[in-house]
């Protein structure tokens, strides 16, 4: 047996992050004021380094703690969601989710915004609804939105550095992509 790259976007995702946090802590090269947005840096509009940090913030992390808390459950279910949608639609979804996380940070709060926390609620999300069928709302889907999205509305006023923001947007995002990507596709196989 020989082990299997088996879920490209995922690794290629998780080994680029573990770069940035293994520079950081003990390399001691800091690249977070490139892989954040808002109070790490500077989000002028007439930077083009504003526009990649609207996307890169995903990658960068505060500590081990925070990588190992977010990619735990990226790559619990990357991999599922990965082959279910496929790479390209899966790396689609993380851009896009890193955007709109990032874009709203940026224009509403003067906090930073560094990880990948939104992503994973995105992640959260999509895979509760991985089964969903015609005409239907998956109880888990409805479950998760309690308890996850939930607790994270309960902590929104919590003076701490975690973005409750980005994790709710990242699961709106998530729940957008599962019904609106299933309705898309049972659309193709009934035609």
């Amino acid at each position: 047996m020989r082990i299997q790259y088996n879920a490209p976007v995922t690794l290629t995702y998780t080994f680029i992050s573990a770069a940035f946090i293994i520079l950081k802590e003990f390399l001691f090269i800091d690249l977070t004021s490139i892989f954040s947005v808002g109070g790490y840096g500077s989000m002028a509009i007439t930077n083009p380094v504003t526009y990649i940090r609207l996307f890169t913030h995903v990658i960068g992390h505060g500590s081990w703690e925070h990588f190992m808390g977010n990619f735990t459950y990226i790559l619990l279910l990357g991999p599922i969601l990965e082959e279910k949608y496929g790479s390209k639609q899966l790396l689609n979804m993380i851009l896009v989710t890193a955007f709109i996380t990032g874009i709203i940070n940026a224009i509403f709060l003067s906090s930073g915004l560094l990880g990948a926390s939104g992503v994973v609620f995105m992640f959260i999300l999509l895979s509760s609804i991985v089964n969903v069928q015609k005409g239907g709302i998956p109880l888990t889907f409805v479950l998760i939105v309690i308890l996850f999205l939930g607790q994270e509305l309960l902590s929104a006023f919590d003076k701490d550095n975690i973005s409750q923001l980005a994790h709710v947007i990242g699961g709106i995002c998530g729940a957008i992509f599962g019904f609106s990507i299933d309705k898309h596709n049972s659309k193709k196989i009934e035609s």
